[in-house]
């Protein structure tokens, strides 16, 4: 009988501790998103579910590519998705349908094709980076209100867990 309550307790402690550190990871390293827009298209579809490493840009910069999550900066309390493709200091120019990133043209097979309007050229500021939905003709993205400032990054988006035909990292 003492063995049974033992044993019973003993399971109980590793159910606790899975369900503690299952809820750190939940919300404080690893956090869901849906995406909800069209706006990157094909890599990302409106009806993904996406998990987030919000630790990532804790003392790491934004690279070129990398998919982000971040608070929309007209209106905070909304969460957008869209990709890197400037860093400071890098000068960034979109042109004929192409992107420029320092006067080079970048490769970007994740794009949705379409005709979308001339930018810039501007150069990138320090703590600001310049992000671009892939379905160019259907996103809100820095070409609209502009460099998004480091601090409003939520996470770095590194995979899709459903639908479970889609899944992938990222």
């Amino acid at each position: 009988m003492l063995r049974q309550k033992s044993k019973q307790k003993w399971i109980l402690g590793i159910f606790g501790a899975v369900l503690l550190v299952a809820g750190f990871l939940r919300w404080g390293v690893l956090q869901p998103y849906l995406i909800r827009q069209p706006s990157m298209e094909p890599g990302l579809a409106s009806g993904d579910r996406i998990v987030v490493n919000r630790l990532a840009y804790r003392g790491w910069a934004p690279a070129r590519g990398d998919v982000v999550v971040f608070a929309f900066p007209k209106d905070l309390k909304r969460t957008f998705v869209k990709r890197v493709i400037a860093a400071e200091g890098e000068t960034v120019e979109l042109r004929d349908n192409k992107v420029f990133v320092n006067g080079e043209v970048i490769e970007e097979p994740y794009v949705k094709l379409g005709d979308y309007p001339p930018y810039g050229p501007e150069v990138v500021p320090k703590e600001k980076v310049f992000v671009l939905g892939d379905n160019r003709r259907e996103s809100e993205d820095s070409r609209e209100w502009g460099l998004l400032p480091k601090s409003y990054l939520l996470g770095k988006a590194f995979l899709i867990y459903y639908p479970f035909q889609r899944f992938r990292f990222m």
